[in-house]
């Protein structure tokens, strides 16, 4: 039996190559922040806070509670010395989910934090932060602070434990420090504006330099691209099912067919249920 090969080129944007990847590349972002140092200071500069010191329960954390929920991969999951959990994302393209996405990390850090049994107090302080290359919200500001407080009494805050922080590296309004400028400055336009941006510039062209990272982020993306190019040939493939489909209905048509038994042939030819092969006639049946 021949099978049609799927002979479609993977090729791999100017950008997204390994000597041409910036901080703002969630691999490198995440490569970047297991520096601790620089780590630490970059939650600094970003929540204007002073931290003792910083800990990695994992490399990349993989919240998954249980066989029938969604599982979340935190690219930077961390936490200081008084418990608080911070996780950090790098985000470059508006897929207009981010907001729910952010409700459901929090939640699930919140069930991974807490055991079995334990009291609810015992749930740390955390924080889910997403550095876009964007603006979310539309409004021009570096940073968009989330704490759920009272709609009747704006003064009265849920003080929960958690906030959700999106911040902009497009921004221009809002009272962020020139440290914090200069960090979301450099994720966005890979330009060195102080000391520890050009620690960090050091750290990308560190990493580059290091073959196993970089066969690590090949393979990775080479995964990507052929999920991709499978979701291509399926997507022409179901193109082409339904060209067939409105051609067979439209000539059922003017040979004067019924719509039941355009309904029925359909249904025949391409082993539909009768309501199945009733909506796609319905899509083309004038």
């Amino acid at each position: 039996m021949n099978q049609t090969k799927n002979t479609m080129k993977i090729t791999i944007p100017e950008e997204q190559l390994w000597e041409n990847l910036n901080i703002s590349n969630d691999f490198m972002f995440a490569k970047v922040m297991r520096n601790p140092e620089l780590c630490k200071e970059m939650l600094e500069r970003l929540l204007d806070i002073q931290i003792d010191h910083i800990e990695y329960p994992e490399e990349q954390k993989v919240i998954d509670i249980s066989k029938d929920s969604k599982s979340v991969r935190l690219d930077v999951y961390l936490k200081d010395e008084q418990g608080t959990v911070y996780n950090i994302e790098i985000q470059t393209t508006n897929k207009k989910n981010l907001r729910k996405r952010t409700r459901y990390y929090a939640g699930m850090i919140d069930l991974n934090a807490i055991e079995k049994g334990a009291d609810y107090s015992e749930l740390p302080q955390s924080f889910v932060i997403f550095i876009c290359t964007f603006d979310t919200f539309g409004k021009g500001r570096w940073r968009y602070t989330f704490e759920n407080i009272c709609k009747e009494e704006h003064e009265v805050r849920l003080e929960d434990g958690t906030a959700k922080i999106f911040f902009n590296t497009t921004g221009t309004k809002g009272n962020i420090s020139e440290a914090t400028k200069n960090v979301l400055k450099f994720i966005e336009n890979n330009t060195a504006e102080d000391g520890f941006t050009e620690k960090l510039a050091r750290e990308v062209r560190k990493i580059k330099e290091n073959k196993e990272w970089q066969v690590e982020y090949m393979t990775l993306l080479m995964r990507e691209r052929e999920k991709y190019k499978e979701g291509v040939a399926e997507g022409r493939a179901e193109g082409r099912a339904e060209g067939e489909i409105k051609g067979i209905v439209e000539t059922y048509e003017d040979l004067g067919f019924s719509f039941q038994e355009a309904v029925k042939r359909i249904a025949e030819k391409f082993g539909f249920s009768v309501q199945q092969s009733e909506e796609e006639v319905h899509k083309y049946w004038i």
